[in-house]
């Protein structure tokens, strides 16, 4: 229950963080969670991450189901809390054209595939683990993404982040599919892509109970 608690937690902060503060609120958010949360969660906040990991085999089949729904249930809440608390509601921004889609859509999987590739690299890879810039190095692509294709996608990068962006009305509903869609294939194509080149880096078939994946490294508890 813990692991699902701080998914919770990161992700509220990571909504928060997106929604009034953009591309440096998001990154520097994610950051500080992070390095709060990996030890006990992985520090994923991003079902896209999830479906990643998910591939890499450092997370349960059993889990992937409680994260998410911690990740969109923070997402959503720390939505409602700025409409309803802070009177901080958005105009939806919705593409009216099929080239503005495309735009989009590329904008999301080209963003999504470098933060997860970034991540299995720097947070799973046996030869960065223990490192201590994991979370400076997510944050950093994370900004970088957003400063170059935010102009296209809006910076999300995350189906959690996008179902709140929805709730907040800075996206549109019936676009939604796009934060979906991308950052999952852009993120299941970088964890086929990292095993390819990381063929000697096998990660062990199933993760015992007592293991906490962690960015950089495993802590047993």
């Amino acid at each position: 229950m813990r692991k699902y608690i701080v998914e919770f937690i990161g992700t509220f902060f990571l909504v928060c963080g997106t929604i009034m503060g953009g591309a440096v609120g998001a990154s520097l958010a994610l950051m500080a969670m992070i390095y709060a949360g990996g030890h006990i969660s992985g520090a994923h906040f991003n079902p896209a991450v999830t479906v990643t990991m998910l591939i890499r085999k450092k997370i349960g089949g059993p889990d992937v189901a409680g994260y998410m729904i911690a990740q969109f249930t923070g997402a959503s809440l720390a939505a409602v809390m700025l409409i309803y608390g802070f009177d901080f509601a958005g105009r939806a921004d919705c593409y009216g054209s099929n080239e503005g889609l495309v735009q989009a859509l590329l904008a999301e999987f080209i963003s999504t595939f470098a933060l997860a590739f970034v991540v299995l690299n720097v947070a799973t890879a046996k030869g960065t683990a223990g490192n201590s810039y994991y979370g400076l190095a997510i944050a950093a692509i994370v900004l970088a993404m957003a400063m170059l294709f935010g102009k296209f996608s809006g910076g999300v990068f995350n189906p959690a982040v996008g179902l709140g962006l929805v709730i907040q009305k800075t996206l549109c509903w019936s676009q939604l599919w796009i934060y979906f869609v991308a950052p999952i294939a852009g993120g299941l194509v970088a964890a086929f892509v990292f095993l390819a080149v990381n063929e000697a880096d096998e990660a062990p078939e199933s993760v015992p109970d007592d293991v906490e994946v962690r960015s950089g490294g495993s802590v047993r508890h």
